[in-house]
């Protein structure tokens, strides 16, 4: 039994962007939304919510890339956390709507940076070696800032899509 390109991505995807939108309803309970808006965790990297948009970005461009469509455009102006929580949303809605057969492992993708220079892959290749280590660096970037800024995140609530263990130890 193979399992496909889309197995791989859009389940993944869409888990950690479930968690990045539950960790902003953690911290709205914690501290004032306004406070952690602007926390980084260096002075030359981007605030919190560029991690989500970057985060958003990462995974509908990938999902569009590996199946040959055209990613839905969401501009960057989120300014809460509910707005932020909305990207999520919309992006979790275009991920799975897109259809599983049309990923392909084989596509070729070609990615290009602004000043022209680039790479070509497949869709394997861009999903493994760019598209998911981009995304989880956003995404762990958002994590660490939430817990740099005092937000009680940990390892469950990264994860927190497992749900509680379902091996129960015997009595």
């Amino acid at each position: 039994m193979s399992i496909s390109i889309h197995d791989v991505s859009v389940p993944v995807f869409v888990n950690a962007l479930r968690n990045m939108s539950a960790w902003l309803d953690k911290a709205a309970s914690e501290k004032p939304e306004a406070d952690l808006l602007p926390c980084r965790l260096a002075p030359d990297m981007r605030p919190l919510p560029a991690q989500h948009q970057m985060a958003s970005d990462s995974a509908k461009n990938a999902v569009a890339q590996i199946a040959g469509i055209e990613a839905p455009t969401m501009p960057d102006v989120e300014a809460s956390f509910a707005e932020l929580k909305e990207r999520c949303g919309r992006t979790i809605a275009f991920v799975e709507s897109v259809d599983a057969a049309a990923s392909g492992a084989e596509h070729e993708v070609e990615l290009k940076f602004p000043n022209g220079t680039g790479y070509r892959f497949t869709g394997q290749a861009y999903l493994t070696g760019f598209a998911l280590p981009n995304f989880f660096f956003h995404v762990t970037t958002a994590y660490g800032i939430l817990r740099s800024a005092g937000v009680p995140l940990g390892k469950p609530d990264f994860l927190q899509h497992l749900a509680p263990p379902n091996i129960q130890v015997a009595k």
